[in-house]
């Protein structure tokens, strides 16, 4: 305890002797870094995390911001056909701090409004009016279109020390009228989307029916070529040898059972006068 009060006072006592002296100060901590000026000239390195003194009126340390950060920017847009959208863009950046000393000698400390704003809002109107307003709704649209600003901002600014890790399209407006005629529009598409996928089905279940029905024929076909009278009395002998039948009756020529032919000679013959049958 007394080891650290100590160590408060002396460092107490070392501002109080700094302030006296006009010395100034500047803290650095995580996530920054420090641009440091001597008689007017930047130096080349730029300053680590920690508390760094300088002599006012012959040097000078601009502190900066090294971590991510966001741009928000809203733009009114034409799109392919004419329409005006509304657009609310996040440009995702940072300076690293080895660009730090770079960006503060080439652009200034207020690199934001200088470039990093006027390029965004360039990159917004150039790659948003190639497009129609439908791709504005789409993911796929959207992604292109993000992807298309982030490259050119990138081709604008890496080379000038910011770094430009992400684009992304927060929201999309358009006026009421337009935007409803356009979701008119895409159910529309959707619909006959739809309608065509019902129609490819039902020709395809057609198709299978014509194939089965095709199928059937041709086994029928099969079939009836290979019933031939050999078969059928083979068929039939079968059953005979099968049958458990006591009585069988054997087809004649005259279409009936040889036991009731039989017995049709008999009543014919007692049914004839004897005459009749000399003379036959």
């Amino acid at each position: 305890m007394i080891r650290h009060r100590r160590t408060r006072m002396a460092l107490l006592g070392a501002l109080v002797a700094v302030g006296a002296s006009g010395c100034g100060f500047a803290v650095v901590e995580d996530g920054e870094t420090g641009v440091k000026a001597d008689f007017g000239k930047i130096s080349e390195q730029p300053l680590a995390t920690g508390w760094h003194f300088y002599m006012p009126g012959i040097s000078w340390i601009e502190v900066w911001n090294v971590k991510t950060q966001e741009l928000k920017e809203q733009a009114n847009v034409p799109s392919s056909e004419g329409l005006i959208a509304q657009l609310d863009v996040s440009v995702i950046y940072n300076v690293p701090k080895a660009n730090a000393v770079k960006v503060r000698t080439t652009i200034g400390p207020d690199f934001l409004r200088t470039v990093l704003e006027p390029y965004t809002r360039e990159a917004i109107r150039n790659i948003v009016s190639g497009y129609p307003v439908k791709a504005l709704f789409s993911d796929a649209g959207r992604k292109e279109i993000g992807e298309g600003i982030l490259a050119f901002l990138r081709s604008k600014l890496e080379t000038r020390g910011i770094q430009i890790q992400d684009v992304l399209l927060r929201d999309v407006r358009l006026p009421a009228m337009f935007a409803q005629s356009i979701e008119v529009k895409l159910r529309a598409e959707q619909e006959a989307l739809q309608k065509e996928f019902e129609l490819q089905k039902a020709k395809k279940d057609a198709e299978i029916e014509v194939a089965r029905a095709e199928g059937i024929a041709k086994r029928n076909q099969i079939i009836s070529a290979s019933i031939t009278e050999n078969y059928l009395i083979y068929r039939w002998i079968e059953g005979l040898q099968n049958s458990q039948m006591s009585v069988i009756y054997v087809p004649t020529e005259a279409n009936l059972p040889i036991m009731e032919a039989g017995r049709w000679q008999d009543l014919k013959k007692s049914l004839t006068p004897p005459e009749l049958g000399k003379k036959q």
